[in-house]
């Protein structure tokens, strides 16, 4: 009996719903992430007092930061997501790039864009 060594169509199918549904929601989250940015300098703080401005305005600042490493790493989800859509456009979706064995359906239906199996990460690590 030969090893399965890609999934099949239908399987791909599954995955690619997951991916999109996923993708879909990672592209909301990331605009309002930016909407969220650029609508930070609309408090204006002119009217305070010199001491409670600057304190508001570090406060700002930090969340602006925050803000902005939250959208990053928002983007870079979205990167792998699209990258995993490819790889099932490909049907190499689900292969693991060290062992080229498949990786089990649980694991890409917690982790949509793993492109290591458990066995492969815990070698690297």
């Amino acid at each position: 009996m030969s090893e399965i060594i890609r999934y099949s169509d239908a399987e791909l199918e599954e995955f690619r719903q997951l991916i999109q549904k996923k993708l879909d929601k990672a592209r909301d989250e990331y605009e309002q992430l930016k909407a969220s940015i650029n609508n930070m300098d609309g408090n204006d703080v002119m009217d305070t007092s010199p001491i409670f401005k600057v304190f508001e305005e570090g406060a700002n600042t930090l969340l602006k930061e925050e803000t902005g490493r939250l959208a990053q790493r928002q983007m870079k989800f979205i990167e792998n997501l699209e990258a995993a859509l490819v790889r099932i456009e490909n049907k190499t979706y689900g292969i693991c790039r060290e062992t080229g064995k498949l990786i089990p359906k649980e694991r890409l239906r917690a982790v949509p864009h793993a492109t290591l199996s458990i066995e492969a990460k815990n070698i690297k690590s």
